[in-house]
């Protein structure tokens, strides 16, 4: 999934795909360095997680944020 976004966020350029590493271009928002990774990338931003639901922030789903 995270390559199928990524290639849709650089316009189906793979070059940035190639170049930036994962953790860089979707970095997991459940660790510190992942969640400052995060606020420091450019929108619209990829983030990713395996937390449940539940434990997501409520400003999460008051956002224009896509799951």
């Amino acid at each position: 999934m995270l390559e199928i976004l990524s290639l849709i966020r650089s316009d189906g350029d793979p070059n940035w795909c190639r170049s930036v590493p994962n953790w860089d271009r979707g970095p997991w928002l459940e660790t510190l360095l992942g969640y400052r990774r995060a606020r420091g990338n450019a929108r619209p931003r990829i983030i990713s997680s395996h937390l449940p639901v539940q434990l997501f922030p409520r400003a999460f789903f008051g956002s224009r944020a896509k799951v």
